[in-house]
């Protein structure tokens, strides 16, 4: 049985600076692509929630997150997550070359107008 999929806010705030990005920067077919391939993650995750590696043990806040690299060519990407019995709860979405546990513990920064 697949588990629902749940996004925080700050996993919508990551996720939408990154289309931005994309779709400034590389166009938006590749933006789309990107979508694409954090859609079909999270669904691989729903489906196997614990491929994921858990992380993070030395911080309390952030005990029980696990993390599973988002599909290639996007692959430097990571979502980071938690589940239950019936729900996979998409945390964040980070670059994998960040302070990452400095990062989780903080709310994402906003994009400046």
């Amino acid at each position: 049985m697949s588990l629902l999929i749940q996004h925080s806010d700050f996993f919508w705030a990551n996720l939408t600076k990154q289309v931005d990005w994309y779709r400034e920067n590389a166009g938006p077919e590749v933006a789309e692509r990107f979508v694409d391939a954090v859609e079909m993650t999270l669904s691989k995750l729903a489906n196997t929630p614990d491929m994921g590696r858990r992380r993070f043990r030395e911080w309390p806040e952030l005990e029980g997150m696990r993390s599973f690299r988002v599909q290639r060519p996007f692959h430097r990407l990571i979502v980071f997550y938690r589940t239950d019995s019936t729900i996979l709860f998409a945390e964040r979405l980070i670059h994998g070359a960040r302070d990452l546990p400095r990062r989780l513990r903080k709310p994402p920064v906003k994009p400046s107008s």
